[in-house]
C-alpha cells in the first residue's frame, strides 16, 4: 500500500520555528529553583513538548511544595519565555524557505502547538511568519495537550483534511507520540545535542534543520 499524498504540513512551533526551547528551559528551571525544587537545568529536557500546565504539574508530582497555585506558576513561566521571545527570539535555521517552499509549492501549512496564545502571538510577531499559516491550533484550551493527539487532529480538521495527507514536525519526543497517534506522516527535527539519541526512530523521517525540508518533500511527491 503506497503513502496518500501528503496535502499540508503542520509545524510544531517551539524548537521548529523559534529556537525558545533553552529560554523554556531556563524559566523552567528558575522558577522551579525559586520554590525550592531539587531539580537540574538539565532535568527540564524531561517536559520537552509539554504543555505549560502539564508542566507544572509533573514536578509538583514529584516535588510537591506548599501553596500549590499551577495556573500561577505557569503564568510565572509564560510571562519569562515572551519577554525572552520579544526581546532576543531568532527563528530556526530554514524557517522562512521551508513556508515559501510550502506556499509556493502547494502546501497548505499548519500550525500546532503546546503553547498558550501570549507564546503563539509573541513568536508570529517576532517572526512575521502569521500570514503563512491557514490553520493555527493551541492545546492550550484542550482537555489534554501533547502527547495526545487531540491539537494534530483539530488542525487537519481545520485545514480540511484528513491526518494521513499531513506531515508533522516537531522537535520532541511528546510531539512525535502526538502526531503518530494522530495517523499523520512525521518529520524529527531534533535539536543538534540530541540528533543522534536512538528514541527518534518513532518519525518516519528525520532532518537536521528546516533547509532540508524542500528535498525531503520533492522526493516524496
Amino acid at each position: 500500500m503506497t503513502s496518500p499524498k501528503l496535502k499540508a504540513i503542520i509545524f510544531d512551533m517551539d524548537g521548529v520555528l523559534i529556537d525558545s526551547e533553552p529560554s523554556w528551559q531556563e524559566a523552567e528551571f528558575q522558577t522551579m529553583k525559586l520554590l525550592g525544587l531539587p531539580i537540574c537545568y538539565e532535568d527540564t529536557l524531561q517536559t520537552t513538548g509539554l504543555r505549560i500546565d502539564q508542566v507544572v504539574g509533573y514536578w509538583y508530582q514529584r516535588f510537591p511544595w506548599d501553596n500549590y497555585d499551577n495556573k500561577h506558576t505557569a503564568n510565572t513561566i509564560v510571562n519569562q519565555v515572551v519577554s525572552a521571545i520579544t526581546t532576543s527570539g531568532q527563528a530556526m535555521t530554514g524557517v522562512e524557505s521551508a513556508l515559501v517552499y510550502c506556499r509556493d509549492n502547494d502546501y497548505k501549512i499548519g500550525l500546532a502547538t503546546s503553547s498558550s496564545s501570549p507564546i503563539i502571538e509573541a513568536v508570529l510577531n517576532k517572526l512575521n511568519i502569521a500570514h503563512y499559516f491557514d490553520a493555527i491550533e493551541s492545546a492550550e484550551h484542550l482537555a489534554y495537550g501533547k502527547p495526545h493527539p487531540e491539537v494534530y487532529l483539530k488542525c487537519a480538521k481545520a485545514l480540511g483534511l484528513e491526518p494521513m495527507t499531513c506531515v508533522a514536525i516537531e522537535d520532541s519526543f511528546n510531539g512525535l507520540v502526538a502526531a503518530r497517534a494522530a495517523n499523520m506522516q512525521t518529520i524529527a527535527i531534533p535539536a543538534v545535542e540530541q540528533q543522534d539519541e536512538p528514541k527518534w526512530i518513532i518519525a518516519h523521517q528525520q532532518l537536521r534543520d528546516l533547509t532540508e525540508l524542500p528535498e525531503y518533500l520533492g522526493a516524496s511527491s
